[in-house]
């Protein structure tokens, strides 16, 4: 379990494809004891055992169904990555209760910037639209955000520069590819009306 809030980033410093799953090794600045070798790790907004450790490279098996799942399936090498170490009990929560479980990925349709807030348009599958509520939570990439508006295909968030400053969203451009994970609350709520 995370939250969503940003400090660190990482690179991909390799990639080992095969037909039904991958390898990467992320270069980052964060730190980690060979104790953690097995813990989990929130990369791009999709949660990665950590497979191995050496000194600042981390290594990660990504299955064919987080393949199928998420924009891993087109990253290449030195892809910036954001990353968040799982939550630890009794720390304070900034943003919301993120699973690291990606629900679906979306495109981006239009990115305006509004006195240095960019306010970014989202294309879902329509299958997706349910789960969206204005003003409720959703990360992208890993990023604890707020909705701002639902649109007809998609919706809408703005990014405040401070979070631009510290995350991978600040290269985002237009028809990129993005990881999405629904508020679990409004996944579950949604089942409870069937």
């Amino acid at each position: 379990m995370f939250n969503g809030i940003i400090y660190k980033l990482g690179t991909v410093s390799k990639i080992t494809k095969k037909i039904n799953y991958s390898e990467i090794i992320l270069k980052t600045n964060l730190i980690f004891k060979k104790s953690e070798i097995g813990s989990s790790l929130n990369c791009n907004g999709t949660c990665l055992t950590v497979t191995s450790i050496n000194k600042n490279l981390v290594s990660f098996y990504l299955s064919k169904e987080t393949l199928d799942k998420t924009n891993f399936k087109s990253i290449k090498n030195g892809y910036i990555i954001n990353v968040e170490k799982s939550l630890t009990y009794g720390n304070k929560i900034s943003g919301h209760y993120v699973q690291g479980h990606t629900d679906t990925t979306g495109d981006i349709v239009n990115i305006t910037v509004l006195n240095k807030t960019w306010i970014i348009e989202f294309k879902i599958k329509k299958k997706y639209q349910k789960y969206l509520v204005e003003k409720g939570s959703i990360a992208i990439n890993g990023v604890s955000l707020t909705i701002s508006k639902i649109k007809k295909k998609g919706f809408e968030i703005n990014i405040i520069p401070h979070t631009l400053k510290l995350t991978n969203l600040i290269l985002l451009k237009q028809n990129d590819t993005v990881n999405i994970e629904f508020d679990i609350f409004s996944k579950y709520l949604f089942n409870l009306k069937k």
